[in-house]
């Protein structure tokens, strides 16, 4: 897989829809089930979840993006050894093991929390980042996990975005319900691979049925593009309308179809964070559901 060191990850939505939960508990701390390296199923947050993901493709410097009140998802990963030494004193160190396992990836990474006083949106979100980032980089949603073999929504990005020098390449998957999507089209270059033409958030009469699922692979011009762009719905900065721009500059952007054998996690809703919690205990007790 080619060698990329840096992800933002995006942890400042309001998380509306899940509302009275999410008036004191962001939604990237609400869990899915993990196995956990003893064998164990836990619940994890789905933003810690995201984390290790990446670490174990070999990020290791994380941009995470929180708004007001997230202060949570910080404490979260702060290293709390007295934390462990309660665990243990009290004879839980299957719990302690769990929790060390992840403190020690966030000692081998450089973590970085950016601040969004505001919600103005996922591209201003991504802006935050501007002034650290001068090489490729991946943009994941804190509040989707993707299961895939061999890390396929990674690194067929990556190898995509490599081979056509894109300065932005998509993960896509067809959708029934594109009116609630940032959604594509273009020239089809090979199975599964396009080369990318417009994109619309959100569209009022959609126009294609691939929608753009929230990981990216981005050059730094996308900042620039972002800086340009206008606020859309809602009064916001939609990331969508920055590819555009992208686009109206001259930028290539690719994008890559998530084979059907891979599983999205999205906790954005009810009937999301349902599914989620059902899905993920069933692949934790059974990683191999998904290869079927």
């Amino acid at each position: 897989m080619p060698r990329i060191k840096k992800a933002v990850i995006t942890a400042a939505g309001l998380g509306t829809r899940l509302l009275p939960a999410t008036k004191g508990i962001p939604k990237e701390v609400l869990p899915i089930f993990v196995r956990g390296r003893s064998g164990q199923i836990f619940p994890k947050p789905i933003i810690q979840a995201v984390f290790e993901q990446l670490f174990d493709a070999g990020i290791r410097e994380f941009f995470i993006v929180v708004g007001r009140g997230k202060k949570v998802i910080e404490d979260h990963f702060t290293i709390d050894v007295g934390f462990l030494q309660l665990l243990r004193g009290r004879r839980r160190d299957l719990y302690a093991d769990e929790v060390e396992s992840f403190y020690e990836k966030v000692s081998e990474s450089e973590v970085i929390f950016l601040e969004q006083p505001e919600p103005k949106g996922f591209g201003d979100a991504v802006l935050r980042a501007e002034k650290l980032i001068d090489e490729t980089f991946i943009v994941h949603a804190g509040d989707t996990y993707i299961v895939s073999n061999g890390f396929e929504h990674f690194r067929l990005p990556l190898q995509v975005h490599e081979h056509w020098n894109a300065s932005a390449t998509l993960l896509v998957r067809e959708v029934d319900d594109p009116e609630r999507r940032g959604i594509m089209g273009g020239e089809l270059v090979e199975n599964g691979v396009w080369r990318v033409e417009r994109v619309e958030e959100k569209p009022e009469k959609p126009w294609s049925r691939l929608a753009i699922l929230p990981i990216y692979i981005f050059e730094p011009e996308i900042f620039e593009a972002l800086a340009e762009t206008l606020p859309g719905r809602n009064g916001e900065v939609q990331l969508t309308d920055g590819i555009g721009r992208l686009l109206d500059k001259g930028g290539r952007v690719m994008a890559v179809k998530l084979s059907e054998e891979s599983i999205r996690l999205d906790i954005g809703n009810p009937r999301g964070l349902w599914e989620a919690l059902e899905i993920s205990y069933k692949l934790a007790v059974n990683p191999y559901l998904n290869r079927s």
